[in-house]
């Protein structure tokens, strides 16, 4: 049976610096799975490396079977894998559906002709993708933020419409790196309560993640990263209880 997500044999360096030392884990499809471990673990390099952003020096990344070493970022979007950012990466100046209309594929925009030379069917497609971003907000709990400047919005609802935007890509695997960092309580509640509705729509999560209450929350399995290879992996209880990996994340007991 072919692997849903397989990390082969990883190694990237920046300059003398191992950044992921003979990385290599699975994902399960339909699973959420946090990715952990200290600062410096190698967790935003990996995904860099699986999203198309680095390009590793020795090993690949297979998705589903194909190989997606070498691959573009825009094209490995298009195969079913989207990830977000830790500096969220939104246009601060849009407004909430307009950022998440940037993110559909297939816009009439890629074809330019198309709006001058077939008007009618271009503003219908318009009206088509403002309803799908308006659906993709109405599910992360936007619906009446549609119209709202980014920048006018709070920390907690930006880190919805990155997801939002995730969902608009139409991507099966979705990567999210640190999606409760910086959040309230309230919010931060608001977030879990999302990602588990999203894998109950059938979707995959490998999420970094430091915060060990969300982690015990919402994974189904963790993967704990080291000096840039996999040292442990199992579930969040076993992964916590472990006293030697408690040593390497925070110097002590977690």
């Amino acid at each position: 049976m072919t692997d849903y997500l397989r990390v082969e044999a990883v190694n990237h360096s920046f300059g003398g610096l191992q950044a992921l030392n003979d990385c290599a884990f699975t994902i399960p499809a339909g699973r959420i799975t946090c990715l952990v471990g200290p600062n410096g673990a190698g967790k935003t390099t990996i995904f860099n490396v699986i999203t198309g952003f680095l390009r590793p020096d020795t090993g690949e990344v297979r998705f589903r079977g194909r190989v997606l070493t070498g691959l573009s970022p825009q094209t490995i979007v298009h195969a079913g894998i989207a990830r977000s950012f830790q500096n969220l990466r939104l246009f601060p100046d849009l407004t909430a559906l307009d950022n998440v209309m940037v993110a559909l594929p297939g816009g009439f925009g890629e074809e330019p002709l198309g709006a001058l030379f077939r008007p009618f069917h271009a503003a219908r497609t318009d009206r088509q993708r403002r309803e799908t971003a308006r659906e993709r907000l109405a599910h992360v709990g936007l619906a009446d933020r549609a119209g709202e400047r980014v920048r006018n919005m709070s920390y907690g609802e930006q880190k919805l419409l990155t997801i939002a935007r995730l969902l608009a890509t139409g991507a099966e695997l979705l990567l999210l790196d640190e999606p409760a960092s910086g959040l309230a309580a309230g919010a931060l509640d608001q977030v879990m309560a999302l990602l588990r509705r999203l894998q109950d729509d059938g979707k995959t999560l490998l999420v970094v993640e430091h915060n060990t209450r969300v982690v015990q929350q919402i994974a189904d399995h963790v993967l704990f990263l080291h000096q840039g290879h996999l040292m442990a992996e199992g579930t969040p209880a076993a992964i916590i209880a472990d006293p030697a990996l408690a040593e390497i994340y925070f110097g002590g007991a977690l």
